[in-house]
């Protein structure tokens, strides 16, 4: 087993993005802390299930007759689980991967080629979490797997990563000029065909630029704006603007609450 296992993805855009595994430790602590989130949300659904239950005593018995207690019992442990799956998947898909235990740790989930995860990814690594728990046999896939997979993730497509942190040649700034573009861009392009993949290799090329070379930079640079003006139907890159202006401003456009 490694302890700092690199991976390297290939995009379609043909840019390379290096990333290191996050590693059996960092995973236990990011899933320690969710389960004292879950503990708590669960221990309020089962104090607010037996109010609501004493309530409607009466009511219960007239529905489910003398078993009632069994069919109370049933709903609660199903309403459970849906909460149980349900805190993985909500979170993981709309926080991109991460969830409050991962965004401590700082690691992440994304597809085996480096994208941002979904729902169907999201909810198959949930669904399949208590069989990885069991006899810890998800544990021991990730200590012996090459990319740290445990069975949710061989399932679902995924491994998990060390989130990026904010260092002097990862940071993301915006240019004033590209905070005026930006507002032209939503008049005059068809926004609603960038994806998240999308958006999330034009943020691993502004966090990564000031580490390249001019002349890499530039080229790589040249390429993604090309690129992404052919997804938003553009006929040509605004002009008078660098192409790293033009994908400062769609990293705006794509932070809009509205788009």
């Amino acid at each position: 087993m490694h302890l700092f296992n690199n991976v390297k993805f290939n995009t379609p855009e043909s840019v390379e993005l290096e990333f290191t595994l996050a590693g059996i430790g960092n995973r236990a602590w990011a899933l320690l802390i969710d389960y004292h989130v879950l503990a708590v949300i669960l221990v309020a659904f089962f104090l607010a299930w037996s109010i609501v239950s004493a309530l409607l005593g009466d009511f219960w018995v007239d529905i489910f007759g003398t078993a009632v207690t069994l069919w109370l019992i049933a709903i609660a442990f199903l309403a459970s689980f849906i909460i149980y799956v349900g805190y993985f998947v909500i979170f993981e898909t709309l926080w991109f991967g991460q969830t409050p235990g991962k965004r401590v740790a700082k690691i992440r989930v994304v597809r085996d080629d480096g994208r941002l995860i979904g729902l169907q990814q999201a909810t198959l690594r949930a669904v399949l979490r208590p069989f990885d728990e069991t006899l810890f046999i998800g544990a021991f896939l990730i200590m012996l797997s090459r990319r740290e997979k445990r069975l949710g993730d061989l399932a679902a497509g995924t491994i998990v990563i060390q989130a990026q942190t904010p260092t002097a040649s990862a940071t993301l700034t915006i240019s004033e000029q590209a905070k005026g573009l930006h507002e032209q861009l939503i008049e005059s392009a068809d926004l609603s065909q960038l994806m998240p993949d999308d958006f999330a290799v034009i943020r691993e090329y502004l966090q990564r630029r000031s580490a390249m070379s001019l002349k890499a930079r530039a080229s790589l640079s040249l390429k993604l704006a090309e690129q992404v003006k052919d997804i938003i139907n553009l006929e040509n890159l605004p002009e008078a603007v660098t192409p790293d202006v033009f994908l400062e401003a769609i990293y705006l456009v794509y932070q809009q609450p509205e788009f």
